[in-house]
């Protein structure tokens, strides 16, 4: 039996719709706990969010293609020199969540929301599809960022967050030679999330 080849690509406008079907797999937990949305309500939220706001150009989407299916999906960020003034969505472009769950869904999104420091590669998000998990897609996406970050002179280490309440999600950190750099504790966190405890880790590239 032959596998179809996994190839990693930037996001295109045509997977918008994959990459919000994927997000909720990654972390309806969060967002359905703070707002009740469905799965197909927030998969067409993120997906809204990706049609009308427009990307950070100090940021990068890449996502694993296999056989034109979105399967895993990474996004990183980094500090840039150039400031820019953030983008609101219009209000026409997502009415039919409702006001409240949209204010939520910003707010939720605001918290998690890591500002970079100078040398610092964030990894904003890495999700991979439960029925593709196992195959080693998430280490091709990680390796993805390493390889992009060692070719920037100004970053030297990648960097990102995971939650308190998924222990083995930072045990295999730590196998790709990521360190726990801090645990931190947020009660506002806990009170959107119902994720009180977070550990922030950090690889070393130079």
């Amino acid at each position: 039996m032959t596998v179809s080849p996994i190839t990693i690509e930037p996001m295109h406008s045509m997977y918008n719709q994959q990459i919000g079907q994927l997000l909720v797999h990654g972390f309806r937990g969060k967002f359905q706990t703070l707002t009740r949305l469905n799965d197909g309500d927030l998969a067409l939220f993120f997906e809204k969010l990706f049609d009308h706001v427009p990307s950070d150009p100090a940021s990068q989407r890449m996502v694993a293609l296999q056989e034109g299916e979105v399967i895993g999906t990474i996004s990183i960020k980094w500090k840039t020199e150039s400031t820019s003034m953030p983008t609101f969505p219009a209000w026409k472009n997502f009415h039919r969540f409702g006001k409240w769950n949209l204010l939520k869904m910003f707010i939720g999104l605001s918290f998690l929301d890591h500002k970079p420091e100078a040398g610092e590669c964030y990894i904003t998000d890495v999700v991979v599809h439960p029925d593709h998990q196992g195959k080693g897609i998430g280490n091709l996406l990680l390796q993805w960022a390493q390889n992009f970050a060692q070719t920037q002179p100004s970053l030297d280490k990648l960097s990102l967050y995971v939650a308190g309440k998924n222990p083995r999600a930072e045990q295999l950190y730590q196998r790709l030679s990521f360190h726990t750099q801090l645990r931190e504790s947020s009660f506002l966190s806990h009170i959107l999330f119902k994720e009180k405890k977070w550990s922030y880790m950090v690889k070393r590239l130079k």
